[in-house]
């Protein structure tokens, strides 16, 4: 097993998600660098803080150069950190010292670095909005569908009262709308540039700096946090809470799925499950499985940036470098399992006979004691009314006699008040939430 499923030619399909892997590459971070330093020569070049000839040399070549990341390798063990061996490197592709002078100007390297990953974190979290979009809507779909179809409500992996597979797939999908209306604040409070120099003073700027910093969070499609956020990582936490929230929904989505398609249930018919090595009558599944060991991996890493957010004083090395650790697996675990999940929710078949069959797994009806109790105690005190249900249910097991008889039996004319709840009203609700969120 390689330390890192994203670069594992192995493991990489079954793990990670090539797209959101591309975001957290050595070359996609050094172009995102790049980006930022053309930006921030750009803007400085339009207010006059540095030669506009020189700025523009910059933009351009931040656009142009090529950087291998296996030249700035020893630099950046030495160093701790990637930009003074990029910049080094920059300056000599560029070929022009009196213009990269100015390359740079009043920045810290953890402003390029943090500027360069929200650059990252935009696009990833637009891709994030599509995936999540396309399990939303055909959750609303399943559950619209299916609103009325009956099934075993299980608590404690127990039968307990009837439910309706649309409830059952309205519970996977709320957890999910409430995450993706979240995203909208995330992007307007987190997905900031940073722009504050050595200490978090911009001293080096003076008092241009927060126009400066304005202007670049415009120009790279950022948001100015009118402040600096070297040692306030809150923003960071947030972005990785939100995705250990939604691979916590997604996981508990897979968690749900192997259980309906175990062996002896079968509620659940998963197109193109996982081969056994030995036993070919198996259909592992394997999707649902791997979105539960996402979501555990993304809510373990999500707790050491929980740590990480501890940054002493005005900047804190190590409580970066964890950063550095976790938060691209946390993207990259995340990217994964929305891509998996829009995948599975098209796999995914329900067989209504082998829910009908799970309402009433032993023929004797004790899925309806819930109601049968509650019907009785229109006739006596409810406490009494649940111990005589509770009594005949003891029965049904010792004599195989089913509940329903045993009732009519001890008590004429008692029917269950069983229904399906609002088990068909919550889908149905939903569907609609789903659908309106689509049109506007």
């Amino acid at each position: 097993m390689p330390a890192s499923p994203a670069d594992s030619a192995l493991y990489r399909g079954l793990f990670s998600d090539d797209e959101v892997h591309r975001l957290f590459s050595d070359s996609a971070e050094i172009r995102s660098m790049l980006l930022v330093e053309g930006a921030l020569a750009r803007v400085q070049g339009e207010a006059g803080i540095i030669p506009k000839d020189a700025a523009a040399f910059i933009d351009r070549a931040s656009r142009e150069v090529q950087i291998d990341p296996a030249g700035l390798a020893d630099a950046t063990a030495t160093n701790g950190v990637v930009v003074p061996g990029l910049l080094a490197a920059f300056r000599k592709a560029a070929e022009a010292p009196d213009m990269m002078q100015y390359v740079h100007w009043g920045a810290t390297s953890q402003d390029i670095m943090d500027t360069g990953l929200m650059l990252r974190m935009k696009r990833l979290f637009e891709l994030f909005a599509t995936r999540l979009d396309a399990i939303l809507d055909h959750l609303g779909e399943l559950a619209d569908a299916r609103a009325d179809m009956p099934m075993a409500g299980r608590t404690y992996g127990q039968v307990a009262t009837p439910t309706t597979f649309g409830a059952v797939v309205t519970a996977w999908g709320r957890p999910l709308l409430r995450w993706r209306d979240q995203m909208a604040g995330l992007r307007d409070e987190c997905l900031c540039v940073s722009l504050s120099g050595a200490a978090g003073t911009s001293a080096a700027m003076g008092p241009w700096a927060p126009d400066i910093r304005a202007r670049l969070a415009q120009e790279l499609g950022l948001v100015d946090p009118c402040a600096s956020w070297h040692s306030e990582r809150d923003r960071i936490l947030r972005l990785c809470d939100w995705m250990a929230g939604v691979t916590g929904a997604l996981g508990k989505m897979g968690e749900d799925l192997i259980l309906l398609a175990q062996s002896g249930h079968g509620e659940i018919v998963i197109a193109g499950a996982g081969a056994s090595s030995t036993m070919p009558q198996k259909q592992n599944p394997v999707g649902p499985s791997v979105l539960v060991a996402l979501a555990r991996q993304t809510s373990a890493h999500s707790g050491l940036i929980h740590d990480a957010a501890l940054h002493r004083q005005q900047r804190d090395g190590s409580a970066w470098f964890t950063e550095w650790l976790t938060v691209p697996q946390i993207c990259c675990s995340t990217g994964k399992a929305l891509a998996l999940s829009a995948d599975l929710v098209h796999r995914m078949t329900p067989d209504p006979d082998a829910m009908l069959r799970g309402l009433d797994p032993d023929g004797l009806g004790l899925i309806h004691a819930e109601g049968l109790s509650f019907a009785l105690a229109a006739r006596m005190p409810r406490d009494a009314a649940q111990a005589r249900i509770k009594a005949l249910c003891g029965e049904a097991r010792e004599t195989g006699i089913p509940l329903p008889d045993l009732v009519a039996r001890d008590h004429a004319g008692l029917t269950s008040s069983e229904t399906l709840g609002q088990a068909p009203i919550e889908a149905r609700d939903f569907a609609a939430r789903v659908r309106r969120r689509r049109l506007g």
